[in-house]
């Protein structure tokens, strides 16, 4: 963890001073798509819909274990706000946190949004990093976790090593958080299976569509950590994109 936090404040010191990215910068596009076409493959196999049936499958059951999920993830998301400087969503996901773990039954349930009026707010190190100053970098695509940039891609090995619930569960404990992770990830696939399916497999260029994508939903989720202009939305900046 240490090391890994400090590469990314490393980073963060030479790249602040920089000019903020617009459009797209992808000098790994070759690896890129190698890569993605490996998590094409791995999807193709596990998740996507067989003929005859339905690409998204969102009921009770995916949703509960999506929240399982979710909750899990909600301690660092505490740490991450602290860290950014916002101490509001840190206090409203931990008592999300709190009563989704026990009244929702390990987050099973989802009373804290339904009653509460307590919707959890996202956020990651990748995040954090933008608050800092640093720029995020090029563009690349991760194996598993898919559409990434430099700084993203810093701020997930961050938010591994310094996940609070790895830190306080061991052996078997640790060992069914992490699978209740995974099977929410798997869950919220199905759920948004139309959309993710539409991207992967009705796309002419599926690297393409999923890249700009991911980096116009990520710049307006920063919002205000990072200055874009009018470039970054242009899908005709992504000579893929048609």
């Amino acid at each position: 963890m240490a090391l890994a936090m400090g590469l990314a404040l490393a980073g963060c010191g030479e790249m602040a001073a920089r000019p903020q990215p617009t459009g797209i910068n992808d000098p790994y596009e070759s690896a890129n798509r190698r890569v993605h076409a490996f998590n094409k493959g791995f999807d193709t196999a596990v998740f996507k819909a067989r003929p005859g049936h339905p690409r998204t499958i969102d009921n009770g059951f995916t949703r509960s274990v999506t929240n399982v999920g979710n909750n899990l993830g909600l301690p660092g998301k505490v740490v991450n706000s602290l860290l950014q400087g916002r101490p509001e969503p840190a206090v409203k996901n931990t008592f999300r946190f709190l009563i989704n773990s026990t009244v929702g039954l390990a987050g099973i349930f989802d009373p804290a949004g339904s009653s509460f009026s307590l919707p959890e707010t996202d956020t990651d190190f990748g995040e954090t990093l933008a608050v800092w100053g640093m720029g995020e970098g090029a563009y690349m695509e991760l194996p598993f976790f898919g559409p990434s940039t430099e700084r993203d891609a810093a701020g997930r090995i961050v938010d591994i090593a310094m996940n609070p619930v790895g830190a306080v569960l061991k052996g078997s404990d640790a060992t069914a958080a992490t699978v209740a992770r995974l099977a929410g990830k798997a869950a919220e696939r199905k759920r948004f299976g139309e959309t993710v399916e539409s991207i992967l497999y009705d796309s002419a260029d599926s690297y393409a569509q999923s890249r700009l994508l991911y980096l116009q939903s990520r710049r307006y989720q920063l919002g205000g950590k990072e200055n874009n202009d009018a470039q970054a939305w242009d899908p005709y900046a992504d000579p893929y994109a048609q």
